[in-house]
């Protein structure tokens, strides 16, 4: 919990800190449209991925198969879009990476590694009610 009021705390200020610099370089309206240009852009590509990925995890309950690799994609998604639609370069850097199919590999092995930890460590139970 420390770790995420920190964020919350350090986040912001680093986020001003390169609005700063960034619009001294090239000017505050230019920061202001590419705030805007990758808002929208990545609010598109984050709706396109994730009808997709519905579309996956849809295919994959009608064929009696658990949806495992599609919401791992799914939580990528939501929280790459959620680093989109707030305003700042490091958050929006944060978010395509998690919104582009591509480059969100890394980190689902690393959430699919740290739900296996919890998991191991009894922190997270998992009921399945058809057994």
């Amino acid at each position: 919990m420390r770790w995420l009021f920190l964020t919350l705390l350090v986040l912001p200020a680093l986020e001003i800190g390169v609005f700063i610099w960034a619009g001294s370089i090239i000017g505050a309206w230019w920061v202001v449209g590419i705030i805007l240009l990758t808002g929208i852009a990545g609010v598109t590509i984050a709706r396109k991925q994730g009808m997709e990925t519905w579309r996956r995890a849809q295919q994959s309950m009608n064929y009696g198969q658990v949806p495992a690799n599609e919401i791992l994609d799914g939580i990528c998604i939501f929280v790459g879009a959620v680093f989109l639609f707030s305003p700042g370069f490091i958050t929006d850097t944060a978010g395509f990476i998690l919104v582009l199919p591509f480059t969100r590999g890394p980190f689902k092995v690393w959430l699919q590694r740290f739900i296996r930890n919890r998991i191991n460590k009894g922190n997270i139970i998992f009921f399945n009610k058809w057994q």
